[in-house]
């Protein structure tokens, strides 16, 4: 069996998503404006006929995913489902093209879809397209969709870019238009993660927290959602009525695994036929790829490793405190020991190297802790009789939690711990299963520290507006993902003008100081960026890395068996 690895090219970004019809939008605006089992169905599965629609694929994931609604908040595992349940105007081939879905094109200046200045988009609809209960998909659904997001009561992931939009027109069943009341420049990448919702079903739902849907979602996708066991698995059936080529598989189990160990066992012995989100672990890549008939991808990822700080809590407050920690933090050692062959490279920004706005040159990270202790003593943070350091009443302790059962994140924490303990600071582990620590845990900011793996960049589009913007602080109210409680005007205002430019040069330069600014408060601690190892068994076609989606499940209506 052989390890795939997909060519790199490290003098240079990767190919974005879209960057074909935001260049063209960009010039012309320049020059006109300036564990169990599925009962009946054996896990392991006989490979069906190339081109028959046959068979099922169990795919093991170490997170479970639990929210199954198209327009409210979700997390990364959570998109193995919607994005083969749901669908969205159009999407993102791995090469970096915004591809049509259910539009009948992608909206570009040349096309008619969008005015020079970005602001006026027009939207063609397919009139082949049936919600999973026979409902016809029409312009209503899309208009329905877009009005919902950007109600401010409605508890959406994200309003950011949406909340700009105005004069929702159906012009007729299959053709939708729209004013922006200014130019946002990550919209047609946005758009590309935005499901559409039924309105026929949803319209009738008068409590948004309600469950009835989440619990039996209707998508217009290549399959259907067909049950949950929770702790156990998400099981979809093939969309019989699906509008494009596909889908090949009658079946797909989505098999919770919480620990990386029995995802490595399950696979090797074939009880499961894919292994994803987060796939193998690196330290157990090897034993994989020396196993007859099955194939073990190297994949690039997005992924940014880092410790997150709940900037709220008082002993977070002081950044001498933050960069205590990281200057005790021997990020290189333990990279060296915990994680082999390279697979991780240390980071110091949020986002990874492929994206175009990526800085190469910001303030590199150095072990020191004689530094860290002489900042915290200067701080007025004395030790107390354990040791431990106090200030006001505050001792300098707190909890650092991950994915109970990611044995290698495990055997980090508790290098992190003696580290921060030489220099006074009293870290309790507290891991938890991923359902329960990516619900309001984090959503909310209920943690204290947090080791996570963050895609910052919206589909193809780098803008870290809801990671970073004061507004998408959820334990504040607002929308967005800013679980830091990080509040920087500085950086509030960067990130407004990042997204009203549409010039790729200027928007550069703001996230170039955006990430000088980050680097510099540490509101998180950077890790690395790494690789993923994804393995498939080696007779089921399909799989394709995508890094523009956060899970490489993203086209799972091409899979098929291959005799």
């Amino acid at each position: 069996m052989t390890l795939s690895r997909p060519p790199s090219d490290p003098a240079g970004p990767a190919p974005q998503p879209g960057r074909r019809s935001l260049l063209r939008w960009s010039a012309a605006a320049a020059a006109l404006a300036g564990a169990g089992t599925l009962p009946g169905l054996s896990l392991a599965q006989t490979p069906a006929a190339a081109g028959a629609r046959r068979g099922q694929v169990v795919i093991g994931v170490a997170q479970e995913p639990t929210r199954f609604h198209p327009l409210q908040r979700r997390t990364e595992v959570d998109d193995s489902v919607h994005l083969n349940i749901f669908s969205t105007l159009w999407g993102l081939d791995p090469e970096g093209g915004l591809t049509p879905d259910l539009a009948t094109e992608v909206p570009s200046v040349e096309n008619g879809g969008l005015s020079a200045d970005g602001l006026t988009w027009r939207v063609k609809l397919r009139s082949d397209v049936l919600w999973h209960d026979g409902a016809p998909f029409t312009a209503e659904d899309v208009k329905f969709t877009l009005e919902t997001i950007k109600d401010p009561n409605y508890p959406a992931s994200s309003r950011h870019g949406h909340e700009l939009v105005r004069d929702i027109e159906v012009v007729g069943k299959h053709e939708i238009r729209w004013r922006l009341e200014t130019p946002f420049a990550p919209y047609l990448a946005l758009l590309a993660w935005m499901t559409i919702g039924p309105r026929h079903i949803l319209a009738q739902v008068t409590d948004p927290t309600d469950p009835a849907f989440n619990n039996r979602p209707v998508g217009t996708g290549p399959f259907r959602f067909h049950e949950r066991r929770p702790g156990d698995y998400v099981a979809l059936v093939a969309n019989d009525r699906y509008y494009r080529e596909g889908p090949f598989l009658e079946r797909v189990i989505i098999k919770y695994i919480p620990d990386q160990i029995s995802v490595k066992t399950q696979f090797i012995t074939g009880a499961i036929d894919a292994a994803m989100i987060p796939g193998i672990a690196p330290d157990l890549a090897e034993e994989v790829a020396r196993t007859p008939g099955l194939t073990l991808n190297r994949t690039d990822t997005q992924f940014v490793d880092m410790i997150a700080l709940n900037n709220a809590l008082p002993q977070f407050a002081e950044l001498a405190v933050r960069q205590a920690l990281y200057l005790s933090l021997d990020k290189q050692t333990i990279y060296r020991d915990i994680y082999p062959n390279g697979v991780r490279q240390p980071t110091e920004s949020f986002l990874p190297k492929q994206s175009w706005a990526y800085k190469p040159d910001l303030t590199p990270h150095r072990y020191a802790p004689d530094a860290a202790r002489a900042l915290l003593d200067e701080a007025g943070w004395k030790p107390g009789a354990d040791g431990i350091r106090q200030k006001n009443g505050v001792r300098l302790a707190f909890t650092n939690s991950t994915i109970a059962g990611d044995h290698l994140r495990e055997q980090f924490q508790q290098l992190l711990q003696q580290d921060w303990r030489d220099i006074g600071v009293d870290m309790t582990i507290r891991n938890a299963p991923s359902a329960t620590l990516w619900g309001d845990f984090w959503r909310l900011s209920q943690f204290q520290s947090i080791i996570v793996g963050m895609i910052v960049p919206i589909a193809s589009d780098p803008s870290p507006s809801n990671r970073f913007g004061s507004w998408a602080i959820q334990a504040r109210g607002g929308v967005g993902i800013n679980t830091f409680q990080y509040d920087n005007p500085e950086v509030d205002r960067l990130l407004r003008e990042g997204v009203a430019v549409l010039d790729r040069d200027a928007r550069k330069q703001r996230y170039f100081q955006i990430q000088d600014i980050i680097r510099r408060d540490l509101p998180f601690l950077p890790l690395s960026q790494g690789v993923v190892f994804e393995g498939v068994k080696t007779r089921l076609e399909g799989y394709k890395p995508n890094l523009s989606y956060r899970v490489n499940l993203w086209n799972l209506r091409e899979w098929r068996w291959r005799s």
